[in-house]
């Protein structure tokens, strides 16, 4: 019972030996840092892996983080040059790159980026119309990254990336850029719509040109082959003719042959050709000089009857055809008239 005080005391103070090595000990994790503060006053900064302080003397502050941090902030209102006020949503990328300056040159260093680019964001997007605002998003990021990285280098800070994430304009301002955008878009259907069917119609004209030249071009030829048939036709016609060698009584022939069929024909106006009368005294001579005289003529016709007797009444018959054919060619011409 006796040795119970000391025991205690003994194992008070080995939990005390214990517990003050064990605040000497720290241990820091990768891509992290540790300030140190002694009696007070900045001592040194932990690096990663296992570290040494003086227990009750030197102060540890909790850990900073070394990695790259992405900060999304809520929109903030920003007015345009042209006084339209849209919501602009921005993602910071950023790394402590300095423990010490982080943690005593500023008291909030995630508030202090925060409010340093809604000011600088409004600071460059007031000098913009809402058109450029929208269409410069390359521009508003690089100018607002060189403000912020020149600022919030005294802090430890360094801004790798400012990103506008959205940029959303006053609904009315939706609304008017959709009917806009719509227009433009009917307009564009409009022109196209047009330009096909002046394009159709070019083609359908180019395709109706090429098919009159082809139709005249066939017509050409067939009027060419169809021309040099009938001067073949003409030509074989007219060398066998010649080399037939027809004399007038054949002609005259072929004119008692051809007088019928104008009758037929009832043509309103016809004339006989003078040739006719010679063809037929020609014929009538033919005839009658030529053939020998039947044993009826010979008791008809006396035996003295002269020559020039019979040659004229061989004219007189062939005066009396001619009469004959132009009584009957007559009344068809009066019952045209």
């Amino acid at each position: 019972m006796e040795f119970e005080p000391v025991l205690i005391a003994a194992l008070v103070v080995v939990l005390f030996v214990v517990f003050t090595v064990l605040r000497g000990v720290r241990i820091v994790p990768q891509a992290r840092a540790r300030n140190v503060e002694r009696l007070g006053r900045y001592s040194r900064t932990l690096k990663p892996g296992l570290n040494f302080v003086i227990p009750y003397v030197d102060r540890v502050y909790p850990a900073i983080d070394l990695r790259e941090q992405v900060v999304s902030f809520r929109p903030q209102p920003v007015i345009t040059e042209d006084n339209l006020v849209v919501e602009i949503d921005t993602v910071l990328y950023f790394q402590v790159t300095d423990p010490r300056a982080a943690a005593y040159e500023i008291a909030s260093y995630l508030q202090a980026v925060e409010q340093l680019t809604v000011t600088t964001l409004r600071n460059v997007v007031g000098s913009m119309d809402l058109e450029k605002t929208l269409t410069s998003r390359d521009t508003i990021n690089s100018q607002l990254r060189g403000v912020l990285d020149e600022a919030t280098g005294k802090w430890g800070i360094r801004v790798n990336r400012v990103e506008i994430k959205a940029i959303d304009p006053p609904r009315t301002i939706k609304d008017a850029m959709e009917k806009q955008m719509r227009a433009e878009r009917d307009k564009r259907a409009v022109i196209l719509s047009a330009e096909g069917q002046r394009q159709s119609q070019i083609l359908t004209a180019e395709g109706e040109k090429q098919a009159a030249v082809l139709r005249a071009e066939g017509e050409r030829a067939a009027q060419i082959l169809t021309a040099e048939g009938q001067a073949l036709a003409i030509d074989q016609v007219f060398q066998a003719v010649h080399r037939n060698d027809p004399d007038p009584k054949l002609l005259a022939y072929q004119y008692l042959q051809t007088l019928p069929e104008l009758a037929k024909k009832g043509n309103t106006f016809w004339v006989i050709p003078s040739e006719v009368t010679s063809a037929l005294q020609g014929v009538s001579r033919a005839f009658t000089e030529n053939l020998p005289p039947s044993p009826a003529t010979r008791e008809v016709t006396p035996a003295a009857a002269p020559a020039a007797e019979v040659a004229a009444e061989a004219e007189q018959a062939a005066e009396a055809a001619v009469e004959a054919a132009a009584e009957a060619a007559g009344p068809l011409n009066g019952d045209r008239r």
